[in-house]
Protein backbone atom coordinates (compact mmCIF):
# COMPACT_ATOMS: atom_id res chain seq x y z
CA UNK A 1 0.00 0.00 0.00
CA UNK A 2 2.98 2.36 -0.92
CA UNK A 3 -0.45 5.37 -1.74
CA UNK A 4 -1.58 4.46 1.49
CA UNK A 5 -2.23 7.45 3.93
CA UNK A 6 0.05 6.14 7.34
CA UNK A 7 -2.22 6.26 10.41
CA UNK A 8 -0.95 8.85 13.10
CA UNK A 9 -2.10 10.66 16.15
CA UNK A 10 -2.81 13.64 14.33
CA UNK A 11 -4.80 12.08 11.34
CA UNK A 12 -6.85 10.84 14.16
CA UNK A 13 -7.61 14.33 15.54
CA UNK A 14 -8.40 15.63 11.91
CA UNK A 15 -10.73 12.72 11.29
CA UNK A 16 -13.13 13.89 14.54
CA UNK A 17 -12.48 17.32 13.65
CA UNK A 18 -15.96 19.26 12.22
CA UNK A 19 -15.81 20.74 8.78
CA UNK A 20 -16.89 19.36 5.14
CA UNK A 21 -13.25 17.42 4.62
CA UNK A 22 -13.93 15.37 7.53
CA UNK A 23 -14.18 11.95 6.75
CA UNK A 24 -17.91 10.50 7.68
CA UNK A 25 -16.40 7.20 8.07
CA UNK A 26 -13.79 4.72 7.63
CA UNK A 27 -14.72 1.02 6.18
CA UNK A 28 -12.57 -1.68 5.87
CA UNK A 29 -13.90 -4.77 2.95
CA UNK A 30 -12.25 -8.26 2.96
CA UNK A 31 -13.27 -11.03 0.67
CA UNK A 32 -13.44 -14.51 2.09
CA UNK A 33 -13.85 -17.54 1.37
CA UNK A 34 -14.31 -21.33 2.68
CA UNK A 35 -10.80 -22.41 4.24
CA UNK A 36 -11.73 -26.08 1.95
CA UNK A 37 -11.91 -23.69 -1.10
CA UNK A 38 -13.73 -21.11 -3.27
CA UNK A 39 -17.30 -22.74 -3.76
CA UNK A 40 -17.12 -25.26 -1.23
CA UNK A 41 -20.31 -25.33 0.98
CA UNK A 42 -20.54 -23.46 4.14
CA UNK A 43 -22.98 -23.35 6.91
CA UNK A 44 -24.27 -19.88 7.75
CA UNK A 45 -26.29 -19.56 10.71
CA UNK A 46 -29.63 -21.00 11.64
CA UNK A 47 -32.47 -18.70 13.09
CA UNK A 48 -35.68 -19.48 14.95
CA UNK A 49 -39.24 -19.88 12.57
CA UNK A 50 -42.47 -17.85 13.59
CA UNK A 51 -43.62 -21.78 13.85
CA UNK A 52 -40.78 -23.12 15.58
CA UNK A 53 -38.93 -23.95 12.65
CA UNK A 54 -36.04 -22.48 11.43
CA UNK A 55 -33.44 -21.63 8.42
CA UNK A 56 -31.19 -19.53 7.12
CA UNK A 57 -31.41 -15.60 6.61
CA UNK A 58 -31.53 -15.53 2.90
CA UNK A 59 -33.12 -12.32 1.02
CA UNK A 60 -34.05 -13.10 -3.03
CA UNK A 61 -32.76 -9.78 -5.04
CA UNK A 62 -34.81 -8.30 -7.98
CA UNK A 63 -32.04 -9.66 -9.84
CA UNK A 64 -33.40 -13.22 -9.15
CA UNK A 65 -29.90 -13.73 -6.84
CA UNK A 66 -29.68 -14.26 -3.25
CA UNK A 67 -27.69 -12.72 -0.49
CA UNK A 68 -26.98 -15.08 2.80
CA UNK A 69 -26.25 -13.59 6.46
CA UNK A 70 -23.29 -15.05 7.44
CA UNK A 71 -22.75 -13.17 10.67
CA UNK A 72 -25.28 -10.31 11.65
CA UNK A 73 -23.91 -7.04 13.11
CA UNK A 74 -24.88 -8.72 16.38
CA UNK A 75 -23.03 -11.88 16.43
CA UNK A 76 -19.90 -9.84 15.09
CA UNK A 77 -20.14 -7.56 17.87
CA UNK A 78 -20.29 -10.68 20.36
CA UNK A 79 -17.23 -11.91 18.74
CA UNK A 80 -14.66 -8.96 19.11
CA UNK A 81 -16.11 -7.42 22.37
CA UNK A 82 -14.64 -10.37 24.22
CA UNK A 83 -11.12 -9.49 23.06
CA UNK A 84 -11.05 -6.92 25.46
CA UNK A 85 -11.10 -9.30 28.41
CA UNK A 86 -7.19 -10.16 27.56
CA UNK A 87 -3.97 -8.47 26.75
CA UNK A 88 -3.16 -6.26 25.41
CA UNK A 89 -6.74 -4.63 24.87
CA UNK A 90 -7.88 -5.44 28.49
CA UNK A 91 -5.42 -2.37 29.78
CA UNK A 92 -7.90 -0.29 27.65
CA UNK A 93 -10.82 -0.70 29.40
CA UNK A 94 -12.20 -1.00 33.29
CA UNK A 95 -12.64 -4.63 34.40
CA UNK A 96 -16.24 -5.10 35.30
CA UNK A 97 -18.19 -8.22 36.95
CA UNK A 98 -21.17 -9.11 38.36
CA UNK A 99 -21.56 -12.23 40.81
CA UNK A 100 -24.98 -13.97 41.23
CA UNK A 101 -24.91 -16.65 43.43
CA UNK A 102 -21.78 -18.80 42.50
CA UNK A 103 -21.32 -17.59 38.82
CA UNK A 104 -19.15 -14.78 38.05
CA UNK A 105 -20.02 -12.44 34.65
CA UNK A 106 -17.97 -10.58 32.92
CA UNK A 107 -19.94 -7.74 31.14
CA UNK A 108 -17.78 -8.09 28.38
CA UNK A 109 -19.58 -10.67 27.72
CA UNK A 110 -23.62 -9.50 28.48
CA UNK A 111 -25.37 -9.58 25.08
CA UNK A 112 -27.39 -6.01 25.71
CA UNK A 113 -23.54 -4.83 27.85
CA UNK A 114 -24.30 -1.67 29.86
CA UNK A 115 -28.30 -2.02 29.64
CA UNK A 116 -28.03 -6.36 30.35
CA UNK A 117 -30.59 -7.23 33.20
CA UNK A 118 -27.12 -8.62 35.02
CA UNK A 119 -25.99 -5.12 35.47
CA UNK A 120 -29.82 -3.21 35.77
CA UNK A 121 -30.45 -5.51 38.84
CA UNK A 122 -27.03 -5.20 40.25
CA UNK A 123 -25.31 -2.47 42.63
CA UNK A 124 -24.00 -0.80 39.59
CA UNK A 125 -27.74 -0.03 38.33
CA UNK A 126 -27.46 3.45 40.11
CA UNK A 127 -24.57 4.29 38.77
CA UNK A 128 -25.89 3.38 34.53
CA UNK A 129 -28.96 4.78 34.99
CA UNK A 130 -27.33 7.91 35.61
CA UNK A 131 -24.96 6.90 32.69
CA UNK A 132 -27.49 6.53 30.61
CA UNK A 133 -29.36 9.35 31.17
CA UNK A 134 -26.53 11.61 30.93
CA UNK A 135 -25.96 10.52 27.24
CA UNK A 136 -30.02 11.02 26.91
CA UNK A 137 -29.94 14.16 27.76
CA UNK A 138 -26.85 15.77 27.60
CA UNK A 139 -25.32 13.54 24.92
CA UNK A 140 -22.61 13.47 27.71
CA UNK A 141 -20.10 10.00 26.89
CA UNK A 142 -17.89 10.19 29.50
CA UNK A 143 -19.43 8.64 32.38
CA UNK A 144 -20.48 5.56 30.64
CA UNK A 145 -16.91 5.84 29.13
CA UNK A 146 -15.52 5.23 32.97
CA UNK A 147 -17.99 2.52 33.19
CA UNK A 148 -18.65 0.52 29.88
CA UNK A 149 -16.94 2.20 26.91
CA UNK A 150 -17.23 -1.01 24.52
CA UNK A 151 -20.77 -0.19 25.34
CA UNK A 152 -20.33 3.01 23.31
CA UNK A 153 -18.41 1.47 20.77
CA UNK A 154 -20.25 -1.40 20.49
CA UNK A 155 -23.63 -0.06 21.00
CA UNK A 156 -26.49 -0.39 23.57
CA UNK A 157 -30.07 0.41 24.02
CA UNK A 158 -31.57 0.90 27.65
CA UNK A 159 -35.01 -0.42 26.64
CA UNK A 160 -35.74 -1.16 30.24
CA UNK A 161 -35.14 2.08 32.23
CA UNK A 162 -34.25 4.98 30.57
CA UNK A 163 -34.59 3.96 26.96
CA UNK A 164 -31.89 5.54 26.00
CA UNK A 165 -30.01 4.49 22.52
CA UNK A 166 -26.00 4.17 21.81
CA UNK A 167 -25.34 3.99 18.23
CA UNK A 168 -22.67 1.31 17.28
CA UNK A 169 -19.12 3.40 16.85
CA UNK A 170 -17.90 0.02 15.36
CA UNK A 171 -20.22 -2.21 13.09
CA UNK A 172 -19.33 -5.33 11.21
CA UNK A 173 -21.27 -7.90 9.30
CA UNK A 174 -20.68 -10.85 7.21
CA UNK A 175 -23.00 -11.68 3.88
CA UNK A 176 -22.73 -14.29 0.83
CA UNK A 177 -23.78 -12.94 -2.29
CA UNK A 178 -25.91 -15.15 -5.44
CA UNK A 179 -25.71 -18.04 -2.74
CA UNK A 180 -27.41 -21.64 -3.94
CA UNK A 181 -28.94 -23.37 -0.91
CA UNK A 182 -28.02 -26.88 -0.58
CA UNK A 183 -29.40 -29.95 1.73
CA UNK A 184 -28.48 -32.76 3.58
CA UNK A 185 -29.61 -35.90 5.12
CA UNK A 186 -28.79 -38.82 7.27
CA UNK A 187 -29.61 -41.88 8.96
CA UNK A 188 -28.16 -43.02 12.51
CA UNK A 189 -27.93 -46.81 13.01
CA UNK A 190 -27.80 -47.87 16.72
CA UNK A 191 -24.36 -49.97 17.47
CA UNK A 192 -27.04 -52.68 18.54
CA UNK A 193 -30.41 -53.84 17.91
CA UNK A 194 -31.91 -53.85 21.04
CA UNK A 195 -35.04 -55.10 20.13
CA UNK A 196 -33.60 -57.72 19.00
CA UNK A 197 -31.29 -58.15 21.76
CA UNK A 198 -34.34 -58.33 24.24
CA UNK A 199 -33.03 -55.31 25.81
CA UNK A 200 -35.95 -53.08 24.96
CA UNK A 201 -39.47 -54.42 23.66
CA UNK A 202 -40.84 -53.78 20.59
CA UNK A 203 -42.37 -50.07 19.61
CA UNK A 204 -46.05 -50.50 19.15
CA UNK A 205 -46.59 -46.86 17.30
CA UNK A 206 -44.86 -43.74 16.31
CA UNK A 207 -44.96 -42.00 19.99
CA UNK A 208 -42.88 -45.34 21.47
CA UNK A 209 -40.45 -45.43 18.80
CA UNK A 210 -39.82 -41.87 18.80
CA UNK A 211 -38.89 -42.29 22.61
CA UNK A 212 -36.54 -44.73 22.09
CA UNK A 213 -34.85 -43.07 19.60
CA UNK A 214 -34.53 -39.74 21.80
CA UNK A 215 -32.28 -42.48 23.68
CA UNK A 216 -30.59 -43.34 21.19
CA UNK A 217 -32.31 -46.91 20.98
CA UNK A 218 -33.83 -46.85 17.86
CA UNK A 219 -32.79 -46.23 13.98
CA UNK A 220 -33.61 -42.28 13.14
CA UNK A 221 -33.64 -40.87 9.10
CA UNK A 222 -32.97 -37.45 8.53
CA UNK A 223 -33.81 -36.41 5.28
CA UNK A 224 -33.86 -32.78 3.62
CA UNK A 225 -32.44 -30.40 6.21
CA UNK A 226 -29.73 -27.43 6.14
CA UNK A 227 -27.21 -28.39 3.99
CA UNK A 228 -25.02 -25.13 4.08
CA UNK A 229 -24.52 -23.12 1.20
CA UNK A 230 -22.28 -21.96 -1.62
CA UNK A 231 -21.90 -18.62 -2.53
CA UNK A 232 -21.38 -18.17 -6.14
CA UNK A 233 -20.59 -14.58 -5.43
CA UNK A 234 -17.96 -12.90 -3.11
CA UNK A 235 -18.38 -13.17 1.27
CA UNK A 236 -17.64 -10.10 1.94
CA UNK A 237 -16.60 -9.00 5.41
CA UNK A 238 -17.20 -5.58 5.99
CA UNK A 239 -16.43 -3.10 8.60
CA UNK A 240 -17.00 0.41 9.41
CA UNK A 241 -16.23 3.03 12.59
CA UNK A 242 -18.98 5.46 12.14
CA UNK A 243 -16.97 9.05 12.80
CA UNK A 244 -20.46 11.03 11.94
CA UNK A 245 -21.54 9.67 15.37
CA UNK A 246 -18.39 9.76 17.29
CA UNK A 247 -17.86 13.77 16.71
CA UNK A 248 -21.64 14.52 18.32
CA UNK A 249 -20.03 13.07 21.47
CA UNK A 250 -19.38 15.37 24.36
CA UNK A 251 -18.03 14.55 27.64
CA UNK A 252 -19.18 16.87 31.25
CA UNK A 253 -19.80 20.60 30.41
CA UNK A 254 -18.94 20.53 27.16
CA UNK A 255 -14.86 21.77 27.87
CA UNK A 256 -13.62 21.46 24.17
CA UNK A 257 -10.32 19.53 25.52
CA UNK A 258 -11.74 16.41 27.38
CA UNK A 259 -14.63 15.99 24.79
CA UNK A 260 -11.53 15.74 22.40
CA UNK A 261 -10.06 13.17 24.90
CA UNK A 262 -12.96 11.19 24.79
CA UNK A 263 -13.48 10.94 21.62
CA UNK A 264 -9.50 10.21 20.72
CA UNK A 265 -9.98 6.91 23.67
CA UNK A 266 -13.60 5.76 21.95
CA UNK A 267 -11.70 5.76 18.48
CA UNK A 268 -8.95 4.17 19.67
CA UNK A 269 -10.96 1.52 20.93
CA UNK A 270 -13.06 0.91 18.19
CA UNK A 271 -10.36 0.81 16.02
CA UNK A 272 -8.05 -1.72 18.47
CA UNK A 273 -11.23 -4.00 18.18
CA UNK A 274 -11.37 -3.83 14.16
CA UNK A 275 -7.90 -4.20 13.28
CA UNK A 276 -7.80 -7.20 15.07
CA UNK A 277 -7.33 -10.63 12.64
CA UNK A 278 -9.93 -12.97 13.45
CA UNK A 279 -9.23 -16.55 13.55
CA UNK A 280 -12.27 -17.08 10.64
CA UNK A 281 -14.03 -19.97 12.70
CA UNK A 282 -17.66 -18.80 12.90
CA UNK A 283 -19.15 -22.31 14.14
CA UNK A 284 -19.48 -25.55 12.78
CA UNK A 285 -18.87 -26.02 9.19
CA UNK A 286 -17.90 -22.44 8.64
CA UNK A 287 -14.55 -21.62 8.79
CA UNK A 288 -13.84 -18.78 6.46
CA UNK A 289 -10.30 -17.25 5.41
CA UNK A 290 -9.19 -14.29 3.23
CA UNK A 291 -9.93 -15.13 -0.58
CA UNK A 292 -6.57 -14.61 -2.26
CA UNK A 293 -8.11 -14.65 -6.02
CA UNK A 294 -6.72 -11.77 -7.77
CA UNK A 295 -9.20 -8.92 -8.32
CA UNK A 296 -9.25 -5.34 -9.39
CA UNK A 297 -11.14 -4.57 -5.76
CA UNK A 298 -8.87 -3.37 -2.91
CA UNK A 299 -9.09 -6.33 -0.86
CA UNK A 300 -8.71 -6.46 3.39
CA UNK A 301 -7.72 -2.63 3.02
CA UNK A 302 -9.12 0.13 5.12
CA UNK A 303 -10.15 3.47 3.57
CA UNK A 304 -11.64 6.82 4.84
CA UNK A 305 -14.80 7.74 3.27
CA UNK A 306 -16.35 11.20 2.74
CA UNK A 307 -19.57 12.72 2.68
CA UNK A 308 -19.04 13.68 -1.43
CA UNK A 309 -17.54 9.61 -2.07
CA UNK A 310 -13.88 10.13 -2.35
CA UNK A 311 -12.49 7.15 -0.57
CA UNK A 312 -8.54 6.99 0.82
CA UNK A 313 -6.61 4.26 1.55
CA UNK A 314 -5.24 4.12 4.76
CA UNK A 315 -2.27 1.90 6.57
CA UNK A 316 -3.62 0.79 9.89
CA UNK A 317 -1.38 -1.18 11.13
CA UNK A 318 -2.30 -2.95 14.42
CA UNK A 319 0.68 -2.65 15.99
CA UNK A 320 0.55 1.39 15.30
CA UNK A 321 -3.41 1.51 16.44
CA UNK A 322 -2.71 -0.22 19.84
CA UNK A 323 0.21 2.70 20.28
CA UNK A 324 -2.22 5.12 20.02
CA UNK A 325 -5.16 3.55 21.60
CA UNK A 326 -2.54 3.28 24.51
CA UNK A 327 -1.77 6.13 24.47
CA UNK A 328 -5.60 7.90 24.13
CA UNK A 329 -7.05 5.69 27.09
CA UNK A 330 -3.54 7.07 29.44
CA UNK A 331 -4.81 10.52 28.52
CA UNK A 332 -8.30 9.77 28.94
CA UNK A 333 -7.94 7.62 32.06
CA UNK A 334 -9.25 4.49 32.10
CA UNK A 335 -12.24 3.67 34.74
CA UNK A 336 -11.83 1.74 37.54
CA UNK A 337 -12.74 -1.37 37.90
CA UNK A 338 -15.78 -2.78 39.43
CA UNK A 339 -16.64 -5.78 40.81
CA UNK A 340 -20.72 -5.77 41.64
CA UNK A 341 -23.45 -8.01 43.33
CA UNK A 342 -26.61 -9.39 41.49
CA UNK A 343 -29.52 -8.93 43.66
CA UNK A 344 -32.41 -10.90 42.76
CA UNK A 345 -34.21 -8.71 45.58
CA UNK A 346 -33.95 -5.90 43.17
CA UNK A 347 -35.30 -7.76 39.96
CA UNK A 348 -38.20 -9.20 41.67
CA UNK A 349 -39.19 -5.84 42.94
CA UNK A 350 -39.46 -4.28 39.46
CA UNK A 351 -40.57 -7.06 38.13
CA UNK A 352 -43.84 -6.53 40.88
CA UNK A 353 -43.74 -2.99 39.75
CA UNK A 354 -44.43 -3.79 36.22
CA UNK A 355 -47.15 -6.37 37.12
CA UNK A 356 -49.08 -3.73 39.37
CA UNK A 357 -48.46 -0.92 36.64
CA UNK A 358 -49.95 -3.05 34.06
CA UNK A 359 -52.73 -4.64 35.81
CA UNK A 360 -53.88 -0.57 36.86
CA UNK A 361 -53.89 -0.12 32.66
CA UNK A 362 -56.19 -3.66 31.64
Amino acid sequence: MTDALAFSEDLARSWLASGPDAPSALVYREFLAPAEGRGEPFFPPTFAGEEGGSGYNIDPLSDGSRVALVDSHGAQANRIEPLFKDQPLAALVPKVTVTAGDKTVDLLDAGHRAADAVVRFSSLAGSLSDAFRAWRDRADARPLAKIAPTSLVFGAWDSRDTQAKLPRILSAVVRAYDVEVLTRSAQYIPALDYVAAGAVDEPQDKKERDRLAEWGLNPVPSTGTHGGVIARGDIVRTVSVNLAALRRLRAGSGDAEEGESLRLYLLGLALAAGTVPLDGWYRQGCQLVRDTTPREEPNAVWQAVHPDGTRRTLDLAPTTVLAFATAAAGRFGVGESVHAEFSGAKAREKMGEDKKAKKGRA
